[in-house]
Formats: structure tokens, sequence, C-alpha cells
């Protein structure tokens, strides 16, 4: 899975699709969107719109934690570092 595979998706179909994800695929789709956002994208306000939903995602998983478990995860990803 890439950003733009995940951009192309429809956004409730994708929104479906991270209820049944992993934890960890739920933080790769994070990430990778996050990177994808930094680059220089004629699509920014809808890569934000999918952060946001994966960013509801962990909350709802991790209540009261914000997003400490993904960026704790982050860390521990040394391909990410």
């Amino acid at each position: 899975m890439n950003a733009k595979e995940i951009l192309r998706e429809d956004t409730p179909d994708f929104a479906s699709r991270l209820e049944a994800m992993t934890v960890d695929e739920v933080f790769d789709a994070m990430s990778l969107l996050e990177q994808h956002s930094e680059d220089d994208v004629s699509d920014r306000d809808e890569t934000l719109s999918r952060i946001a939903l994966v960013k509801e995602e962990i909350e709802r998983r991790f209540p009261g934690q914000k997003l400490v478990p993904y960026r704790d995860w982050k860390q521990d990803q040394p391909l990410l570092s």
C-alpha cells in the first residue's frame, strides 16, 4: 500500500477498511500519508482529510492517549528514522 493508493480509494471505503486493519497497518497508513503530505503535491487537502480519518481511528483504538501509541511505533521503525 502506498499513499497514492489510499488517496484513490473512496473515502467511505477507506474509512471502513481502516476499522478492519491491524494496528501496524493503521500506523503504516498514517506514516505513508504524513510523508506524502510533506511533498509538494496537488492533493494536499485530500491527504489531510485521510490523515484525519486515520487519526480518528487511532484515537478510537487508544482512547485518551492521543497519538502517543503511533509516535512510539514510529520511533521503533528503523526505516522511518
